[in-house]
């Protein structure tokens, strides 16, 4: 099998790895907003679901996975790709998040973590009134208020 190699396509790859870069390239996500909740999906093909590790410290949510390679003693290798060791990303969640029910779940080789909006964060819609309509709520009020109090002296 004949393979094309590419020296300043390895050089870039090193030089990725050597600043701390190959972390974001190992685990390409998306996160959008659905209804009351947001999604994450990150790309994890190959990773040992129990190696994935998702805690949650104050608002900043922290995703860690481990990919190790099968034994490949003996091996000659044409080319290697496959990124292996520790991948590692960080979310700052922000306010109004309900990090209490965060979850999450590994389904082929992607990572999707639910992460629900608080109910006082999520939208709402306010009445608004006229002054007219006020003027005519406050005059029930009043009215039914000096009734009770009739009742109240009569009894």
């Amino acid at each position: 099998m004949a393979m094309k190699f590419d020296p300043f396509q390895e050089l870039d790859r090193m030089t990725q790895a050597l600043r701390g870069e190959g972390t974001l390239r190992g685990m390409p996500m998306d996160l959008y907003r659905q209804g009351d909740q947001y999604i994450l999906a990150a790309d994890l093909p190959g990773i040992d679901p129990g190696s994935i590790d998702i805690d949650v410290d104050g608002q900043l949510l922290t995703i860690r996975a481990q990919r190790t390679l099968q034994n490949t003693d003996g091996v000659k290798w044409l080319t290697r790709e496959r990124e292996s060791g520790s991948f590692l990303r960080q979310l700052n969640l922000g306010q109004g998040i309900d990090t209490e029910k965060i979850s999450a779940q590994y389904e082929n080789g992607v990572l999707s973590v639910i992460i629900p909006v608080v109910e006082r964060a999520k939208p709402r819609k306010i009445a608004v009134q006229t002054s007219s309509e006020s003027t005519a709520i406050r005059g029930e009020t009043a009215a039914e208020g000096k009734d009770d109090a009739r009742e109240a002296v009569q009894a």
